[in-house]
């Protein structure tokens, strides 16, 4: 069966690094297809014997992009292993990563033609404008505080799961970066004792064995970690049944180093019978995320 990866979202999120990916990794890409042609295009690649092929779309395409939408959902309806990744960034990361490649914004000289403000932060405002429709159906990826390594093995990740059941993603993040955009539902455990303050424990993780051992003799963090659980397994049939793909369930903690990445891997123990699962963590230091 072909297996298709479309990769959509905001300009200067990301979309070449996880194209690039792709084609490492063997998919025959193509980059900024517009989306009339995407009908043809799967055709053609049928008939050429490919099983694996990835197209970025994105405000690069002109004028029909709101008809993407329907042809996702026409080409799902007949059947297809279609993955669509829409990738993201808050505003203040786009603007600097801008800054740094001294790129101008595609949008840029669209809005200029139309007598409009082309400046840097208009372009964002206008993009997620047009691209809010596909947003809102698809699965986010927020990359504000993501290496590269980490959006790379996170898409590797998620186009290689079955999605005929939801994709239930355990995700850990620090509070003083912010919640990430890709985020369904999100628990606050910085009320949680911190291993933070002991300084045997501050270089560790939530995922090393000493870390584990404190947070686990307090009633406190067993607790959270049943409340969520719980929680949890009494609304997932419900987004089940809403048609929905994917649930990002997104553990904070202050630096996301340790409490919630203790409770995100907890977590994904409980819910281990689950298929497909995956875990994140945003905290550099945990790069590579962990298949359960």
């Amino acid at each position: 069966m072909l297996n298709i990866v479309l990769i959509t979202g905001i300009s200067g999120s990301g979309k070449s690094v996880a194209l690039r990916m792709l084609e490492d990794t063997g998919y025959t890409c193509v980059d900024n297809l517009p989306v009339r042609f995407l009908h043809e295009f799967i055709a053609s690649t049928q008939e050429s014997g490919l099983d694996r092929v990835a197209v970025a779309i994105d405000v690069r395409t002109p004028g029909d992009l709101d008809d993407l939408p329907g042809i996702l959902t026409s080409l799902r309806a007949r059947g297809m292993a279609l993955h669509v990744v829409f990738l993201d960034a808050d505003d203040q990361t786009l603007i600097q990563r801008y800054s740094e490649s001294r790129r101008r914004h595609p949008l840029s000289d669209r809005l200029q033609r139309e007598g409009q403000d082309s400046s840097l932060q208009s372009c964002i405002v206008r993009e997620r404008e047009l691209l809010s429709p596909l947003r809102n159906q698809e699965h986010v990826i927020d990359t504000s505080d993501l290496t590269p390594g980490q959006l790379r093995s996170w898409v590797r990740d998620l186009v290689q799961v079955d999605k005929v059941a939801v994709v239930l993603t355990f995700e850990s993040f620090a509070y003083k970066r912010g919640v990430p955009f890709d985020a369904d539902l999100v628990f606050d455990v910085r009320c949680l004792p911190n291993p933070y303050y002991d300084p045997q424990l501050r270089p560790l993780t939530g995922r090393d064995a000493p870390v584990a051992e404190w947070l686990a003799q307090f009633g406190s963090v067993g607790a959270m970690v049943d409340d969520i659980a719980g929680f949890i397994r009494k609304w997932l049939p419900l987004y089940q049944q809403d048609t929905r793909n994917y649930l990002t369930v997104a553990i904070g903690c202050t630096g996301g180093q340790h409490r919630s990445v203790y409770v995100a891997e907890q977590l994904a123990r409980r819910f281990a019978d689950h298929s497909p699962l995956l875990i994140r963590h945003r905290n550099p230091l945990l790069q590579q995320p962990i298949q359960p």
